[in-house]
């Protein structure tokens, strides 16, 4: 039985080097490489691997970011690669599969391949999400802050960063991210979405709109207390009576 494999790796050489140790392994198909995170999401969904080298550092998404993505449950065994970071081995050592600290020799890779054919062959799903979900935890929180949104849609990963967009509107279980000309619809809550915004930059101004106040151009007042909210992007979004309390603050924002 052969398993397949997918290298992720910033660094061309150490791709090339992981695809050299494997080659001596013939039960072992590598199926591709990916050179960042956002690649690597959308080629694990593609291909679906059994399991994967995973950089800890890379652009786009990070080795941890690729893991949240996907989620715990879609995500395959992982042999974590890092040049450093001795917070992340430690919790490696306790929930990994296994990991590799460059540089590292053929022996070390051969021990951490043996023990993911070993885990492949046992087959238990739920211990593995287990172990997966244990080392998200002991991983958080990361120093780095988010500055965007990582939306799936139509079988690729976009990433919005919290800047470009100019508001959003629920839309029954989903939420419509307005991003200039283009509309990216996520399985989301309002209330959810706006957990994950800077509560400095957006501002709730309806039960079912949230607006990015660096995005106004101007306010028209209506009747009842109601303001009109014209965005850069020609938009017009309603502040409602019933958030008549935010007012002074998107007062403050605007110019």
């Amino acid at each position: 039985m052969k398993y397949r494999c997918l290298i992720i790796d910033d660094e061309a050489l150490a791709r090339q080097r992981l695809f050299s140790l494997l080659k001596d392994h013939e039960q072992i198909e590598v199926v591709g490489q990916c050179a960042d995170g956002k690649t690597a999401v959308e080629t694990i969904e593609a291909l679906k691997p059994d399991f994967v080298f995973l950089d800890v550092q890379m652009p786009e998404l990070d080795g941890f970011e690729v893991v949240e993505t996907l989620g715990t449950d879609s995500m395959p065994l992982v042999i974590f690669v890092t040049a450093h970071d001795q917070f992340a081995l430690k919790a490696f050592e306790v929930n990994a599969v296994d990991y590799l600290l460059k540089p590292f020799d053929r022996e070390r890779f051969d021990l951490a391949l043996g023990r993911v054919i070993e885990t492949l062959r046992r087959r238990d799903p739920e211990a593995l999400e287990r172990r997966m979900t244990s080392l998200l935890a002991d991983l958080q929180p990361r120093p780095r802050p988010l500055d965007r949104l990582v939306i799936k849609t139509d079988g690729k990963v976009k990433f919005v960063r919290f800047e470009e967009i100019d508001w959003a509107e629920a839309n029954d279980n989903y939420v419509a991210i307005h991003v200039g000309n283009e509309s990216h619809l996520i399985r989301e809550t309002m209330a959810a979405l706006e957990k994950k915004l800077p509560a400095t930059q957006f501002l709730r101004v309806s039960r079912s709109s949230m607006i990015n106040v660096e995005r106004i151009r101007e306010m028209q007042p209506l009747f009842h207390g109601e303001y009109v909210i014209l965005l850069k992007s020609g938009a017009k979004v309603t502040l409602s009576r019933s958030y008549r309390d935010q007012l002074q603050r998107l007062m403050g924002k605007t110019p």
